[in-house]
């Protein structure tokens, strides 16, 4: 089983962002196998649209750092875990922008990062960042189209209906085209998986109902049936399991969880989002290192 962690980037942690590289090297070395940032724009005070399906935002997302910078920071510091994204909000960002902030971050680290993409859920993110709510599935799609020619072609250029990339010098690369995973749980971004992505980010809380990773299963059969109407071998398409873990919740329920989805599953690769959990990154690390004992000891 691999095993990766968030990095410390909300709520109480962001306010001691000077500990990441701390943190990120003390993961490492303990084992972990992977590092993770999220992204949050805003937290709107009276959201049209709540967090998971609430009517509220959580207050961890009043302090956010900025994704690209904590992730950058770990890369400067480790040397082997892989460095993922869970996830960008892909229409958010110009083509252009993103793959210059994705290529830095892949050449800094040697090669190591996932790009894990996503269209987010509030409408007030959308619109502080100047871009409309509507299409952001196709908005992803043409931002992959882009991401692909500019991190493959020289000169690059991209035009599509929602975004455009003129015609320019492209030599910087990634050192390899980093995978792009897809988080979606929807009929049409399980499909765009199966027809396109590098691998799924699906999601398991805990606590949970039982019976998640039949669920999941159920998921995954969706994509791996998209893939094979696409041309391509479901087998190609990994599985990354993010693990929400809940304020309160006790570690033990949080490893039992992990081993017990990924008995039900076959999945091999899960990491642990403890934003709730730890009010310090002191807290965080040895939360996360009591993990990584418990569950390769």
């Amino acid at each position: 089983m691999k095993l990766g962690f968030s990095l410390p980037q909300y709520g109480p942690q962001a306010r001691q962002a000077a500990q990441v590289a701390q943190y990120a090297t003390a993961l490492e070395q303990a084992g972990a196998d992977s590092l993770w940032v999220g992204e949050r724009l805003i937290a709107a005070t009276d959201p049209k649209v709540g967090y998971a399906g609430k009517d509220t935002i959580p207050v961890e997302f009043d302090s956010v750092l900025d994704p690209f910078v904590v992730l950058g920071i770990a890369a400067a510091v480790t040397e082997r875990v892989t460095l993922g994204t869970n996830v960008l909000i892909a229409p958010l960002h110009r083509p252009a922008l993103l793959a210059r902030s994705l290529t830095s971050i892949d050449v800094v680290s040697g090669g190591r990062l996932i790009a894990g993409l996503g269209i987010g859920w509030s409408p007030e993110e959308y619109e502080a960042a100047g871009v409309p709510f509507t299409h952001r599935g196709a908005r992803l799609d043409e931002t992959l189209d882009a991401l692909h020619a500019i991190w493959t072609e020289d000169p690059a250029e991209y035009r599509g209906k929602y975004v455009t990339v003129p015609r320019h010098r492209s030599e910087l690369k990634p050192v390899r085209r980093p995978p792009i995973h897809l988080g979606s749980f929807t009929p049409p971004g399980l499909a765009r998986i199966g027809a396109r992505g590098d691998g799924w980010l699906p999601v398991v809380p805990v606590p949970g109902p039982p019976g998640w990773g039949k669920q999941l299963l159920k998921l995954r059969a969706v994509i791996d049936q998209a893939a094979e109407t696409a041309g391509r071998d479901p087998r190609d398409i990994d599985t990354i399991v993010r693990v929400n873990v809940a304020a309160g919740t006790d570690a033990e329920l949080v490893a039992s969880t992990i081993e017990s989805v990924a008995a039900e599953t076959g999945f091999e690769h899960f990491f642990v989002d403890l934003m709730y959990v730890a009010e310090s990154v002191e807290e965080l690390r040895e939360t996360a290192l009591g993990l990584v004992r418990r569950l390769r000891g």
